[in-house]
């Protein structure tokens, strides 16, 4: 970890105090994709491909992540959010450079330092853009596209956006960076039956 980080993990709790009074959420639990869920796939940040339809059945958060950040810290909070819901919910972590190079490694480099730092055990996407535009990652396209999601265009505002689909593989949630992985307003959302 470098000295950035460790003063970022230091701080973090005031940092997310501070930040967490303009934290914005959106939901809509009513709308219907247009685009199935499980129909999209990702590739993992060892190469393979997966498959979202292995994803029926179970709630899925999915964060653009980044090393370098002042929510970095919030690595350890999903996977402890992973632990907690292991049987419900499946957490899918993108890793993205959009935000002023806060994720410059390779996809081994994250990988190592995720496990090292955090204990990440929850899946990591291989590093792609997560913003709108020609190079986006097409989970991301589906997440901020309403015309496939059913009803949001909110791109990620910046790392560790966080969005909800549930079981069905309709997006219920978005979650601006500001909102804690173990917040109330998460934990409701995937005990919401």
């Amino acid at each position: 970890m470098t000295i950035r980080q460790k003063l970022l993990k230091t701080f973090y709790p005031a940092f997310m105090w501070a930040s967490g009074k303009k934290a914005k959420q959106f939901g809509n639990e009513q709308a219907k994709a247009l685009v199935s869920f499980y129909l999209l796939k990702a590739t993992a940040n060892n190469g393979t491909s997966f498959d979202f339809e292995q994803l029926k059945g179970k709630k899925v958060l999915l964060v653009n992540t980044a090393s370098d950040c002042g929510y970095t810290p919030q690595y350890d909070d999903l996977q402890k959010l992973q632990e907690q819901f292991q049987n419900q919910l499946v957490i899918l972590g993108f890793p993205a450079n959009d935000f002023k190079e806060q994720e410059k490694g390779t996809d081994e480099d994250i990988a190592q330092f995720c496990k090292i730092n955090f204990g990440v055990t929850f899946p990591l996407m291989k590093k792609s853009s997560v913003i709108k535009g020609a190079e986006q990652n097409p989970i991301f396209k589906w997440l901020s596209d309403s015309t496939q999601n059913g009803w949001n265009n909110k791109q990620p505002s910046w790392n560790f956006s966080k969005y909800l689909v549930n079981e069905q593989g309709e997006l219920i949630h978005y979650f601006d960076p500001a909102v804690s992985p173990l917040s109330t307003e998460i934990i409701n959302a995937i005990n919401k039956q």
